[in-house]
């Protein structure tokens, strides 16, 4: 297993999955990320929380839609209440978010209709992002059928992967960017009929 996950080269996320950046968004000094959805429009929102501040990230189109550079010092990092969590911005102001990397915390790694992540590290400490299609681990079928891997972090230390509950967006944070990959508000629904 180990030889077949170092041979896998990084390929391109499959159709419906489609990339939100042109290429990693840099955030130096990142510590980790959280989901919200947006009250107006109901797209998943990317919350970054990094030593420069919090970013506020629509997940569809990749805008950034609010940024606070200098947050409470009481409040600004994760790990300084016991839910891991932040307090929201912008549109999302007056909720908090929980927050996954650096301190704790995951992400959903399924997804309702058997779109999985899988986190490896075959040879550690570059951790690698694996996808499935079919709800299961990358131990059979072909590498770009079955499963894909989407995601090598040997430059940056991984700091979270996952899912938005919504099952709508894929992010992947390091230590120093942030990648994300969306998919229709309708491809659940599909996906999860004709299974």
């Amino acid at each position: 297993m180990r030889d077949r996950l170092l041979a896998a080269p990084v390929v391109p996320a499959p159709e419906p999955w489609q990339p939100v950046f042109a290429s990693r968004v840099p955030v130096g000094g990142l510590l980790g990320i959280g989901f919200a959805t947006h009250p107006d429009s109901g797209h998943d929102l990317v919350m970054v929380v990094s030593g420069d501040g919090h970013g506020l990230f629509d997940a569809v189109t990749g805008e950034e839609i609010a940024r606070d550079r200098d947050p409470d010092p009481e409040d600004s990092t994760p790990d300084a209440v016991a839910d891991l969590s932040c307090p929201g911005l912008g549109p999302i102001t007056g909720s908090r978010v929980r927050i996954a990397g650096l301190f704790g915390g995951g992400l959903h790694t399924t997804t309702s209709d058997g779109w999985t992540l899988e986190v490896v590290s075959p040879a550690w400490p570059n951790d690698r992002v694996l996808l499935s299609g079919d709800g299961g681990l990358p131990h059979a079928g072909p590498h770009g059928e079955r499963w894909w891997h989407i995601f090598h972090s040997h430059y940056s230390e991984l700091r979270a992967a996952g899912f938005s509950p919504s099952g709508r967006t894929i992010a992947v944070a390091t230590s120093s960017d942030i990648s994300l990959w969306t998919r229709g508000a309708d491809d659940n629904h599909s996906r999860s009929t004709e299974a």
